[in-house]
């Protein structure tokens, strides 16, 4: 048995000729010379380099298509008939409509959450709903690294930023709508921290949360970028940015114009940060005016997961999201989106582990956040409850930013007069069709009429996720979020029990 993907993805549109495969290297089991490289193996061989990453991303998502050994599906929900926890058992009271979701995290600046859900960091596709549709969800989103990058009126003097109007329409796309739940972050790597874009965040535009990101487990590195030319290669130095080969090299000066210069290529600075400075970044970025602080942590070497909880414990953060194995939204190369960093739910053990050693010194636990892959609502119980009480909320990335393009395509497509083929039987305007945007009126008046389909589906999607946890609650008679646990798992495979028993490792 192997756990490879062949070599065809939707990473790069390829496919294998032959419907009979070599499992280990994914490759045809027969290749001819006369072939013409439909698979990865053709591609690479045209294109090179450049296929370590996604071909097709920009207007798409790309996600991880390894089928990992172990993962959520490996438990089932146990279920409970007598009595009721949260609520009074009674007829009226133990009810799916009485089950809170509700969650609090925070060190000196309480931040509330509707559902036990975020959205991690993007800044691609259909940002703007998925923003917006947070806020009117209730819940923490989070601006994707390098913004700055989004904004073609960026103004950099002497390496720091000094004008960055782009940040106020992602900040205001979920301030805009904001009733009291979830916060707006933004998320910060190496280069954005080295051109100042916190300061310039907290105190031009009023942003009152900052995410550090240490990576993501579907990019562990950060990205490289094949320039045009030496040109292009020479404006991003200017602008700080690393390339190479060095552009200003006598040596590549000659080879460029003899016409013998090897590709340029920009890549981004690794996250190298230790603890004396994030501390101190950190306190001074409160003094400025920050309220929140984050970190974005993949699943790297276990110790280097404590070391960056230790680092939050003492510097105060108020949360960690933890990305596991199994996610990507395809910014990130095709390998490392299958190949690289713990599947999500072992990434969980991982982090139990140490929280409660960490735990039992009596230090400061930042609110943790588990995300990689998650869809639905089953997967999100399971999360919650893996965590034993310690995990504070899931990330759901990718399938939402899902709900926010398609739910904005079928809005185009009604206001063009035309409805779905799958959706004809269920009604054929806006009103009809978008079920739960009597739910939006209820909380924001009938100016929720006007709001964009794409952040209705956003609300719609994640309004779906609450209402299958509500029902899961239920059925094991807690009425609050607080008391889920292992207890409410059923581990179904000898890996699942002996993860969940801490043997898996060993």
């Amino acid at each position: 048995m192997t756990y490879s993907t062949k070599l065809s993805s939707a990473f790069n549109d390829t496919k294998n000729r032959s419907k009979k495969l070599s499992p280990q290297s994914g490759m045809c089991s027969l290749c001819t010379e006369d072939c013409i490289g439909t698979c990865e193996i053709g591609l690479a061989g045209v294109l090179g380099a450049r296929t370590v990453y996604p071909t097709n991303t920009g207007t798409n998502q790309v996600g991880s298509e390894k089928d990992y050994s172990i993962d959520y599906s490996h438990f089932n929900i146990n279920g409970r008939v007598f009595g009721a926890r949260g609520v009074n058992p009674t007829y009226n009271e133990a009810s799916i409509f009485n089950v809170n979701l509700e969650r609090t995290y925070g060190n000196t600046n309480i931040i509330k959450l509707a559902m036990p859900i975020i959205l991690p960091a993007l800044v691609k596709l259909n940002w703007e709903d998925y923003y917006a549709g947070a806020a009117m969800a209730g819940i923490t989103c989070v601006i994707g690294e390098d913004a700055r990058n989004k904004d073609p009126k960026l103004v950099i003097e002497d390496n720091k930023v000094n004008h960055f109007p782009a940040l106020k329409k992602m900040l205001d796309a979920f301030r805009k709508y904001y009733r009291g739940y979830g916060q707006i972050v933004l998320q910060c790597n190496v280069e954005d921290d080295m051109y100042g874009v916190p300061e310039y965040a907290i105190s031009v535009e009023g942003a009152e949360a900052i995410e550090f990101k240490f990576g993501q487990s579907a990019k562990g590195t950060q990205p490289v970028t094949k320039l045009k030319n030496i040109e292009e290669a020479l404006i991003k130095q200017e602008k700080g940015i690393l390339v190479h080969p060095d552009p200003t090299s006598p040596e590549m000066k000659k080879a460029y114009k003899e016409g013998v210069c090897p590709n340029f290529y920009s890549y981004g600075r690794l996250p190298l940060w230790e603890e004396d400075y994030l501390v101190k970044r950190i306190e001074s970025l409160r003094k400025l005016g920050g309220k929140n602080f984050y970190f974005k942590m993949a699943g790297y070497d276990p110790i280097d997961l404590e070391k960056v909880i230790r680092i939050a414990s003492v510097a105060g953060v108020d949360m960690i999201t933890f990305d596991g194995a199994g996610g990507g939204s395809g910014y990130s190369p095709c390998k490392m989106m299958n190949e690289w960093s713990m599947p999500t739910v072992v990434l969980e053990q991982a982090v139990n582990t140490i929280v409660n050693k960490v735990k039992k010194e009596g230090k400061w636990i930042p609110a943790i956040v588990i995300t990689g892959g998650f869809a639905s609502e089953d997967q999100v119980f399971k999360a919650l409850a893996y965590g034993n009480g310690d995990v504070t909320a899931i990330g759901i990335c990718r399938a939402t930013m899902a709900a926010a393009m398609t739910s904005k395509k079928v809005g185009e497509m009604l206001k063009a007069g035309t409805v779905p083929t799958h959706l004809k039987s269920y009604g054929s305007t806006k009103e009809e069709l978008f079920g739960d945007l009597a739910d939006l009126r209820s909380i924001y008046g009938l100016k929720a009429n006007d709001f964009s389909t794409g952040a209705i589906g956003v609300f719609s999607y994640l309004n779906k996720i609450a209402f299958g946890l509500r029902h899961f609650l239920a059925l094991n008679r807690k009425f609050d979020i607080e008391y889920i646990d292992q207890t409410d798992l059923i581990p179904l495979t000898r890996d699942a029990k002996d993860l969940m028993n801490d043997k898996w490792f060993k």
